[in-house]
């Protein structure tokens, strides 16, 4: 008995140990990287359910890619030839079936910023790729306002959509660790390291923008608008080191001219794809401008702008509602939404609605994909009926009535002073 207890006490050590939980990550970011590159390339073969309406399935775009071989990480490949295609002047934004799969659909910035990568070895640069993605994340979380065994239990809790992410290969761990870390750091007054982490946010993903509306809380606006444009310029245009400015004008051109054709077609894993695989409603313009209005209705309570617990709920709402309200969601982007519902449920008292809740998120979200579901209850259940959304929507919905309905509060050190 003693040496069960002895062992429990070491192994729950170990399981909230920081570092022991960065060298999971690390190593399940090498791990899969390995794994991709030694599975080879395979032929191409036309894409099936869930995603018929991605812009990639016109057959203009298939036809071309017949007899092709194509690789496991792709995305990487996606990332790693658009520093090749900047430099040499090429469309970022055309298609290339020689290289790999699908469209680049980032900035002519984050194209630049591969170059580091770029001319390493697939596997050595697909690591890279992989590991300060999953850094992004685990610094980001241990920036938070929680204590260590918080930090700990979140990254475990998040770690299955972390897992999917790095079998993409995506860059979508780096966007959660940036709009996580933007916030901690204008919560301690780093106002320059803010807005550069969401400038760079940015121009990875344009939706990285909408972290700028954190600014709203937080004194010496001016600064932080300066800061926020100095950076925006500085990146805007970093890709003139490369190429001539006619063709930088040129690439973001024909960024805004793929981006516009891409949300044409797509609906994705979001509160969209659910109300048109629920109840047949093709609503997607409309539920975008419902979803900006209803992420902004809480904005217009500026007596809570020093509330800590309404700041940091903003926060979870919005990496929640950046997913869920978004038309290219995917399996790989739940990483963010995960997170911001673990800092929602965390920031909060215990309370068992919200174990239940947040129980519904991890298996309905997190393990949605997995084989924890049979391969027949996600062919005809899972996938179909975009359950992976249904959990994240009613904890945006949470989120969102807790926003309008809170009530002003105060510190600890303002109520002392208003008591006297």
């Amino acid at each position: 008995m003693v040496g069960n207890s002895s062992f429990v006490a070491w192994f729950k050590k170990l399981v909230f140990d920081p570092r022991f939980l960065v060298a999971v990550y690390v190593g399940a970011a090498v791990f899969t990287s390995v794994q991709l590159v030694m599975m080879g390339s395979h032929l191409y073969h036309a894409p099936v359910e869930p995603y018929p309406d991605d812009i990639m399935n016109h057959p203009q775009y298939m036809n071309l890619f017949w007899g092709k071989q194509l690789t496991e990480f792709n995305n990487y490949l996606i990332f790693k030839g658009s520093y090749f295609h900047l430099l040499h002047g090429q469309n970022l934004y055309g298609i290339f079936p020689d290289e790999h799969w699908d469209f680049y659909k980032y900035s002519p910035t984050f194209a630049l910023l591969m170059a580091p990568m770029a001319y390493l070895p697939n596997l050595a640069g697909l690591m890279i790729w992989n590991v300060l993605n999953v850094l992004a994340v685990c610094m980001a979380v241990r920036m938070l306002p929680f204590t260590s065994r918080v930090h700990a239990i979140l990254l475990w809790f998040i770690v299955n959509d972390m897992v999917t992410c790095l079998s993409n290969a995506q860059s979508n761990g780096l966007m959660c660790g940036l709009m996580v870390a933007a916030y901690c750091c204008l919560q301690n007054n780093k106002a320059i390291w803010a807005t550069l982490w969401l400038a760079l946010a940015t121009y990875i993903k344009v939706y990285g923008a909408i972290g700028f509306c954190l600014f709203l809380f937080y004194p010496d606006k001016i600064r932080f608008v300066l800061y926020a444009i100095f950076w925006n310029v500085v990146l805007l245009a970093l890709p003139l080191i490369v190429t001539p400015l006619h063709t930088l004008v040129w690439q973001y051109h024909n960024w805004a001219t793929l981006l516009m054709a891409d949300a044409s077609t797509a609906t994705g894993i979001s509160v969209a794809g659910w109300l048109h695989s629920w109840f047949g409603i093709d609503a997607k313009g409309v539920v975008s401008v419902v979803g900006l209005a209803l992420f902004l209705v809480p904005f217009i309570r500026y007596k809570l702008y020093r509330d800590e617990l309404y700041k940091i709920l903003t926060l979870a709402g919005m990496l929640v509602w950046v997913i869920i309200f978004n038309h290219k969601a995917e399996s790989s982007t739940y990483i963010i939404a995960v997170t911001g519902v673990g800092i929602w449920y965390f920031a909060n008292p215990r309370a068992n609605w919200r174990t239940a809740l947040i129980l519904l998120v991890f298996f309905f979200t997190c393990l949605s994909g997995t084989d924890f579901f049979p391969t027949y209850v996600k062919k005809h259940f899972v996938y179909p009926y975009t359950i992976k959304v249904v959990p994240c929507i009613l904890v945006w919905c949470v989120i969102f009535v807790q926003l309008m309905t809170a009530s002003p509060r105060h510190s600890p050190k303002e109520r002392e002073v208003l008591s006297k």
